[in-house]
């Protein structure tokens, strides 16, 4: 891997940091069942990506109305942290809490840039032990647009401080390195619920099966290297 200097470090968090992503499938395809729409989990992994009222408005129209949706998405996210909670410490992401540690002990500013619901980000956040490390947190809740827009990345950066094209973004959605290639950051691609070849055409930094074997250095000038 080529090494990649960087100023701060977005993490997207389903996927990322934690390899639940099959858990939404489910929990998606159980929901959308009693919607009437009965998806396979080939393809709700294939088209179900983004913010959970964007997804709903794009495939109901306005059969719901907006509070109608927001119940809809509340219960699909609730039967999700059931499912999830006695999973999570063995599905975290291989290295990635020993990566975090490292670069909070080497004073990198970091942030979360999730499309996930605020409930669901410091569930997931909370479980790992890592909300104190982390210097913002973005949900679905804060921003207008969701991936590909990079509207999460930017708020997550001016959240730490550090200009968006200095980041350094960790992904592992198609979705989400669209967004990052839209942020004009480099972007570490995470293959826990993709295939590299789904990331055709995007502009990859690196794939990783996880985090072991990252390593961060802090340079003379002040900024990052990301190396191995």
């Amino acid at each position: 891997m080529t090494p990649i200097s960087f100023q701060g470090i977005l993490f997207d968090l389903d996927g990322t940091l934690v390899n639940n992503m099959m858990v939404h499938h489910r929990a998606w395809q159980r929901k959308l069942g009693e919607l009437g729409l009965d998806y396979t989990l080939n393809r709700v992994k294939a088209e179900i990506h983004g913010v959970n009222l964007e997804i709903l408005e794009r495939l109901f129209g306005d059969r719901y109305s907006p509070d109608e949706r927001q119940r809809i998405a509340g219960e699909k996210e609730a039967a999700y942290r059931e499912i999830f909670a006695p999973e999570l410490a063995e599905n975290t992401v291989g290295g990635a809490l020993d990566f975090i540690r490292r670069a909070f002990a080497e004073d990198v500013p970091m942030a979360i840039a999730t499309a996930g619901p605020e409930e669901n980000a410091f569930f997931v956040i909370d479980g790992l032990g890592i909300r104190e490390m982390m210097g913002h947190v973005v949900h679905s809740g804060m921003v207008t647009n969701g991936k590909p827009d990079p509207e999460v990345f930017r708020q997550a950066a001016e959240g730490i401080g550090v200009p968006l094209e200095k980041c350094l973004i960790f992904e592992d959605s198609v979705t989400g390195a669209r967004a990052a290639n839209n942020a004009g950051c480099p972007v570490v691609v995470l293959t826990t619920t993709h295939l590299r070849e789904e990331f055709a055409g995007l502009n990859v930094a690196a794939f990783r099966e996880d985090f072991r074997g990252l390593s961060v250095e802090r340079r003379p000038e002040g900024d990052f290297l990301l190396a191995q």
